[in-house]
């Protein structure tokens, strides 16, 4: 669970970055939003969930 919420907040913040000064339309970023809802809903949403928990905890191990 915590790795979706502060998922879910980075993407908000990239995504607020965008529309301010990236030139994203706020109707192109109300399109991705509904993708994601639809997506989430989907029969791929497991796939997606793991290998997004997959990437986090290589990232994670990463050390420099």
């Amino acid at each position: 669970m915590a790795v979706s919420v502060s998922a879910v907040v980075l993407l908000a913040i990239i995504t607020f970055l965008l529309i301010k000064k990236g030139g994203l339309k706020a109707g192109h970023a109300i399109v991705c939003v509904l993708l994601g809802f639809y997506l989430a809903s989907s029969s791929v949403a497991p796939t997606i969930s793991d290998a997004v928990t997959s990437l986090a905890g290589m990232i994670g191990k990463l050390s420099f």
